[in-house]
């Protein structure tokens, strides 16, 4: 237990220490890239600071792995160099199991780091960017000129001629209706649809429904069956005149848009891979403090300059190769789970080689 502590008194402060710099730094970075406009839009430093803090969460979240894989490999490196680290080897103890309890701590702070993205950083992020669009007089209306919407796996299809995002309708609407397999049903014309919040279906007003008579081999008119606006349950959010970014949402939003497009027929791989990759990300932690146990004992000199290469070099090499994997998944070529957990895998194998063959 005492070198549990020893170890850990080492790495925690350090990791805290490099958390506050990294993410003072990117806060930093944000800022200076648009304070001239901020300037010139007359914002007050109020409004500036409340962007700021917003950013907190999302500076946090992009600091830990670096500042996690820093901490771990400066001490590593540091015991090294000075001969501690040989000194408990001479004593019976191995490196993993001197280490153990630094990567079990990253393990659940890979954990933790998933649900401090999914719970605080997503939303506060959504807030300084709409605050930050503000201040900077950039402005994008939720209307949406000629919607087409595809729902029930094609079953049902929605064509407007625009949605209006306060009032949650639709102008001008067409709706087809077609049957298992794709067979023509009957096509709804309606002047307005309004979203129902009570019942969650579209409300039509002004309404006529065409269906094809076989005999004559025409449509006819017919009246409308009220009975239709109980299928009419596609959400106004996705009429919104946005893409829903998987990687900027919540695990759980981005299912449910991930199910509306399996719903609509519409692909969906990338969507999929991203929806991964916000479970497989977070692991980052647990692999650099792997690759920096198994990194330890390279040199003893230089101890900060090596450490700071190591965990730059590590890190961007974790990030090119998720971004190929994820290229690959986008387009087909490897299935989505692989495209999120295969850097994941091969970062874990090559730790535990490095680590096979490290001085213990």
């Amino acid at each position: 237990m005492k070198l549990v502590g020893y170890l850990l008194k080492k790495i925690i402060p350090l990791f805290v220490g490099a958390v506050l710099f990294f993410a003072l730094v990117l806060n930093l970075v944000d800022l200076f890239m648009n304070i001239t406009t901020y300037m010139q839009n007359g914002c007050t430093w109020h409004d500036v600071g409340l962007v700021m803090l917003n950013y907190i969460p999302k500076t946090v979240w992009y600091a830990v792995p670096v500042a996690i894989l820093f901490s771990t490999s400066y001490t590593l490196s540091n015991m090294y160099a000075n001969n501690e680290l040989e000194a408990l080897f001479a004593s019976g103890v191995s490196l993993f199991k001197f280490t153990f309890p630094a990567l079990l701590l990253s393990f659940f702070l890979s954990f933790a780091l998933f649900a401090f993205e999914n719970a605080l950083v997503v939303q506060t992020y959504e807030k300084k960017v709409k605050l930050q669009n503000q201040l900077l007089q950039k402005f994008e209306s939720e209307n949406n000129d000629n919607v087409i919407v595809i729902s029930e796996n094609g079953k049902i299809i929605y064509n407007a001629d625009r949605y209006f995002e306060e009032s949650k309708r639709l102008q001008n609407v067409y709706i087809v209706f077609r049957d298992e397999n794709k067979k023509l049903i009957s096509i709804v014309h309606s002047d307005l649809a309004v979203w129902d919040f009570e019942l969650l279906h579209w409300r039509l007003q002004n309404t006529i429904e065409y269906v094809r008579d076989e005999e004559v081999g025409r449509f006819i008119t017919k009246p409308f069956d009220i009975l239709l606006e109980e299928k009419l349950t596609e959400s106004y959010e996705i009429f919104r005149k946005n893409i829903v970014d998987v990687q900027s949402v919540s695990a759980r939003e981005a299912k449910i848009y991930i199910q509306h497009l399996r719903k609509a027929g519409l692909p969906f791989g990338e969507q999929l891979s991203e929806y991964y990759k916000k479970y497989a990300f977070p692991f980052i932690v647990f692999i650099v403090v792997f690759l920096s146990i198994g990194l330890t004992g390279k040199t003893k000199k230089n101890v900060l300059l090596i450490s700071l290469a190591s965990c730059i070099s590590a890190s961007v090499l974790f990030y090119v190769i998720h971004m190929v994997t994820m290229v690959f998944a986008k387009h087909g070529y490897i299935s989505p789970f692989a495209g999120a957990w295969s850097p994941v895998i091969l970062f874990t194998i090559a730790s535990i080689i490095l680590l096979k063959y490290s001085r213990t």
